[in-house]
């Protein structure tokens, strides 16, 4: 029997700004899969518009790669805990299900094995796609990447109309994670 693959839509986002912020707490989301290029987590300010957070599954002269760990950023984002919800990254813990997600939109869930919090130099990445203005919070390090249509970019090298993958939700909003079409939320 053929299994059936489930996919998202993910879109091109046009990059327009990125600005250095603060330190705050940022969280690690360590699963209980390996994840290749071009898969992570989708994280975001807003849950109508998640950013394409690649796992750390480059080898670089900072760390060794770590291919079962998506960097994710301030505890505040939004992932998806399924397709149907979203999850602050900061409510996470060993057990909870999340989604990793391809540059294709291949979707497949997995298990937090743990999360890791910690406080480091933040930056906001903001994002014009389909008319709207999308946001993310992420670690200013080079081992933060996302991922492009075909590559990924690591933060440190982000510029004004770069293009990186974002997934765009339906119309609605969402209450405790779960969307609502007939909502109607206004998140900046």
């Amino acid at each position: 029997m053929k299994q059936q693959t489930t996919r998202l839509a993910l879109v091109p986002a046009k990059i327009a700004v990125v600005t250095q912020i603060s330190t705050g707490a940022r969280v690690c989301v360590d699963t209980c899969d390996l994840m290749e290029p071009g898969e992570g987590l989708l994280v975001g300010s807003q849950s109508a518009g998640l950013f394409l957070v690649e796992a750390e599954v480059h080898e670089n002269p900072y760390v060794q790669a770590r291919p079962f760990r998506v960097n994710a950023g301030s505890l505040s984002m939004y992932t998806l805990g399924s397709l149907q919800t979203t999850r602050y990254l900061s409510e996470l813990k060993a057990g909870d299900e999340v989604l990793i997600v391809n540059r294709e939109g291949k979707v497949r869930k997995t298990n937090v094995g743990r999360t890791k919090t910690e406080f480091r130099p933040l930056m906001l990445i903001e994002a014009e796609v389909e008319g709207k203005h999308i946001k993310t919070i992420l670690q200013n390090a080079e081992t933060i990447r996302l991922v492009t249509p075909k590559a990924s970019t690591p933060v440190t090298e982000l510029k004004a109309d770069d293009e990186v993958l974002a997934h765009i939700a339906a119309k609605g909003g969402r209450h405790f994670g779960v969307s609502v079409p007939e909502e109607t939320v206004i998140e900046r």
